[in-house]
């Protein structure tokens, strides 16, 4: 038990089995915090096992919820934090998840005839012609135009071939921090993405709170009705890239 359900309970105020043994919640359990004026719905998830991309414990219909957030938070437990961490983005990505990651800045289309006509605008020192071409032969994909603008790996041009990959941020919970000692925290906590926590004594769920609005990529904005003073009871959230008029 990594304490899944205790963090959704404290967050949430909503109900979620509790137990100190590992699986203990077999179903989503939604719920819902309030946090700067933004409801944001949070899902307790069933565990992942090794080979949930493949089925086992049910692991396909929890990985398919899980592409459809904005934000995947990852709770692990602080005294063992590096092999569970591992199995499940393997897991993940196995089912195209990618995490913590900018879909590759690869333009390609294919075409009816003409060849392949590969191009960069900036060097390439993981992919060569060659590499590219038999990539997209064993795709079946005689004739395409394929444009790198980025220094891409095998597998981005995969997941661009592909089309079914999803790019969503994720935060690394580390939770039971009450376990271990001051250096060991010391250097968890500056580990990129993570948050370490302890949902049983209430300990840095407002930095985890703020982690989750960063991550988002949400904003407040206050209203201020013409003549009047401003509307701080019901703010809107919009998302920081679409603070416009249309957005609005």
């Amino acid at each position: 038990s990594v304490g899944k359900s205790t963090l959704l309970n404290k967050l949430t105020n909503s109900f979620s089995e509790v137990g100190a043994y590992e699986f203990t919640t077999l179903t989503c359990v939604p719920g819902v915090v309030n946090y700067r004026g933004a409801k944001i719905q949070m899902l307790d998830l069933p565990g992942i096992i090794e080979g949930a991309k493949d089925g086992k414990g049910r692991g396909k219909q929890v990985i398919a919820v899980a592409r459809t957030c904005n934000l995947i938070l990852i709770v692990l437990d602080a005294t063992k934090p590096a092999t569970h961490k591992r199995i499940i983005e393997h897991e993940l990505e196995g089912f195209g998840i990618r995490l913590n990651k900018e879909p590759p800045n690869i333009q390609f289309r294919k075409k009816e005839r003409g060849g392949l006509q590969i191009t960069s605008t900036c060097q390439l020192s993981h992919l060569d012609k060659e590499t590219v071409a038999s990539i997209l032969a064993e795709y079946r994909v005689p004739n395409a135009d394929v444009c790198f603008r980025c220094d891409a790996t095998a597998d981005d041009l995969i997941d661009v071939i592909e089309r079914n990959r999803i790019y969503i941020p994720c935060v690394y919970v580390l939770n039971k921090i009450d376990a271990i000692s001051i250096e060991e925290l010391d250097i968890l906590s500056n580990l990129p993405h993570v948050v370490a926590i302890s949902s049983e004594h209430g300990w840095n769920l407002d930095e985890l709170l703020e982690r989750v609005w960063e991550y988002l990529d949400l904003t407040r904005v206050d209203t201020k009705p013409k003549g009047q003073i401003p509307d701080y009871s019901a703010p809107v959230i919009l998302k920081q890239r679409m603070r416009t008029l249309e957005g609005f």
